[in-house]
């Protein structure tokens, strides 16, 4: 038995609730425009935005005050629904193609992301297989071959649609678990070099990835309408200065900054809070990699250790990547600010990973698994 329950991590809890506030201010204020022109309401995304967030809020507390242990009895039927949803969203009668990519099922006016579902069901899968297989430490085959099979299905799946930064995030959650899990480090050079093959061959068989890793590698010589977005978001980061031109006076989000309320609303950060509201965006989620670690390190059993670190590591990394995009050092990935960019599927299940956290650091102990 593990022992009684405490107070939630209330630090963790208030910079996720105060990162979705970020959210909800920037996407009003730099999609209003868009979304007057098109929806011709510009409180259009701010209005799905509030609501998303409300949902988001009502499953994290409903999964914080739950025992972690019983999303254990639900991780292997949790990744089965997901695979069942990615391999539907292929379907053209029922996935929705957009820009060249079908990513989302849309029922009901409702437009759903499978993928996002996915990142949180192979966490669950991934840490409780290494958990239940403890024991069995040394045995490559009997712990760590079944679990990365399972992976590689579902990142198989999403290549397809395709959205090679999300699978990015995948594999690199499942190479952490591995290692955080004890895996002998020649197993795991084996991995790495496995994936970086098939990193390299699906990049060089999609002309439209080649051509965005190669802007990133040298943007200089990249044709123009290649390196444009980049272009836009390092000038609207960059003109901000140190204070920012202000709440609502960016100039990207004019029509020059594209995808400004989602993939690049950190651009936007930029601009109008400048080099202050940046910083203060980057050193919220670090504040979050710091609780999350702790409570990982403070988990009474492997599998709260495995999930929080799980959790932890595909939030932050994917925050860390975004980052990189909007600042150029990335080739641009599709993936959107946690917590921060407009998205009802990545908001809702990004809280939902939180309630599980906050879940695990209410049984956390002073010498946890790993303390």
């Amino acid at each position: 038995m593990i022992g009684k329950r405490f107070p939630y991590d209330k630090l963790l809890c208030s910079v996720s609730l105060l990162l979705v506030m970020v959210g909800i201010i920037m996407v009003y204020s730099a999609g209003a425009i868009k979304a007057g022109e098109k929806y011709d309401d510009p409180f259009f995304f701010l209005k799905k935005q509030l609501l998303w967030a409300l949902i988001g809020f009502v499953v994290m507390v409903w999964a914080m005050n739950r025992d972690y242990r019983t999303f254990q009895k639900y991780a292997l039927p949790l990744f089965l629904f997901s695979l069942l949803l990615l391999v539907l969203v292929l379907v053209p009668s029922i996935g929705v193609k957009v820009n060249n990519a079908r990513r989302w099922i849309r029922l009901f006016g409702i437009s759903f992301q499978p993928s996002e579902l996915a990142k949180l069901s192979i966490v669950l899968l991934m840490a409780s297989a290494l958990a239940k297989r403890a024991d069995q430490e040394e045995r490559f085959a009997t712990r760590f071959f079944l679990p990365l099979i399972l992976s590689g299905l579902v990142c198989g799946l999403i290549v397809l649609q395709p959205h090679f930064g999300m699978v990015g995030i995948l594999l690199c959650a499942v190479v952490a678990l591995c290692f955080v899990a004890g895996i002998r480090l020649s197993h795991l050079g084996v991995i790495v070099f496995a994936v970086g093959t098939l990193a390299v061959v699906f990049v060089l068989t999609h002309p439209y990835a080649l051509e965005r890793v190669m802007t990133a590698l040298d943007p200089t010589g990249a044709p123009s309408k290649a390196v444009h977005q980049t272009n836009q978001s390092l000038y609207a980061s960059g003109s901000g200065g140190v204070l920012g031109r202000g709440l609502g006076d960016s100039f990207g989000k004019l029509g020059y900054l594209p995808e400004s309320h989602t993939e690049f609303i950190f651009a936007v950060v930029g601009e109008e809070t400048g080099l202050v509201g940046s910083l203060f965006v980057v050193s919220l989620f670090g504040i979050l990699l710091w609780r999350g670690t702790r409570i990982a390190l403070r988990a009474p059993d492997l599998f709260g250790a495995y999930t929080a670190m799980g959790i932890t590591f595909i939030v932050v990394a994917q925050a860390a990547i975004n980052f990189g995009v909007v600042v150029g050092l990335l080739p641009i990935t599709g993936l959107p600010l946690p917590l921060v960019s407009f998205g009802g599927t990545s908001l809702v299940i990004t809280l939902f990973c939180i309630g599980i956290l906050l879940s695990i650091s209410r049984y956390q102990t002073a010498r946890g698994r790993f303390a």
